[in-house]
């Protein structure tokens, strides 16, 4: 069963997880949420908790800069076979 939508097709994929600025500092908020899941002081803060939440999720971490341009992503559990045959 696929959630969300680009889920990039069946299987267990949950929301994607973004790492994001927020007025008061860092945010953390899945693809589609309109909430932030947390707000922290610090980016590294956030990076870990967007980086638990993703593993729980088996989905995609975006970390973006404070520009909000994509700095980094991290696939957890949801990486296509790239073997041949």
């Amino acid at each position: 069963m696929s959630k969300g939508k680009g889920s990039g097709g069946a299987g267990k994929h949950g929301k994607d997880v973004y790492v994001q600025p927020h007025p008061e500092g860092w945010q953390v908020k899945k693809q589609g949420n309109e909430r932030a899941s947390a707000v922290t002081e610090t980016k590294k803060e956030a990076e870990k908790i967007g980086r638990d939440a993703a593993r729980k999720e088996h989905s995609e971490l975006v970390i973006k800069d404070q520009h909000g341009r994509i700095q980094d992503k991290d696939s957890h559990g949801h990486d296509p076979r790239r073997t041949k045959g």
